[in-house]
């Protein structure tokens, strides 16, 4: 079975909505987008590359595939084409008839057993970018095996964010870190079960 690799963007402060484009996602009121664009450079785009390489398929939200689907298929790098090229599955209710090719729609109604079908028959990584509520589903199934979080230097104020209150709680093992010219973070951790917890007692003093 093939690992499931959740990849987000994050401001200082955790927000990751709109991190693309001023009128990406504008819901509650959210007149901050586009916050990732002056901090591209060859490192974010060379880390970027590398993840992109490594994957078999997509699995995305319906608001992300929808952004990706107006953009990617129009794109002919041929750097660039996994997303155009590779199998696609989007979470969605209402999604009837995808136009974007070798895309498949997924109900999430069983989320953990349509996930690992998909796993089951995926060769390489099994990648969800963005996608901010089927992450927070997947995280909450302990679906996510691997997870690159990309800090940008900013602090925003507001705005939809990844871990909101009520996530559960997941401890996680740092495998890898590194730090693009513009000041972005990039971490990478992997899942390791339930947090452990302890008391600090005068001997630790």
């Amino acid at each position: 079975m093939t690992k499931l690799v959740l990849t987000t963007f994050l401001t200082l402060d955790g927000v990751m909505q709109g991190p693309g484009g001023t009128a990406e996602d504008t819901r509650d009121g959210f007149d901050l987008g586009g916050w990732t664009v002056p901090y591209g450079d060859e490192d974010f785009g060379r880390f970027m590359g590398g993840v992109m390489g490594r994957a078999g398929a997509f699995l995305l939200g319906r608001r992300t595939y929808d952004i990706f689907a107006a953009f990617w298929p129009r794109i002919e790098n041929p750097d660039s084409m996994e997303l155009n090229t590779l199998p696609k599955y989007v979470a969605s209710h209402t999604l009837v008839d995808p136009e974007w090719a070798d895309t498949t729609v997924i109900s999430g109604d069983d989320l953990v057993k349509e996930v690992n079908a998909i796993k089951e028959r995926t060769e390489g990584e099994l990648q969800v970018h963005g996608s901010g509520r089927l992450a927070q589903s997947l995280l909450a199934h302990d679906l996510v095996d691997t997870l690159h979080l990309l800090t940008f230097p900013v602090v925003l104020g507001k705005g939809r964010r990844l871990f909101a209150d009520g996530a559960v709680p997941t401890a996680f093992k740092h495998s890898a870190a590194s730090v693009t010219g513009t000041g972005v973070v990039i971490h990478t951790y992997e899942s390791a079960g339930r947090p452990a917890y302890g008391t600090y007692t005068l001997e630790d003093a």
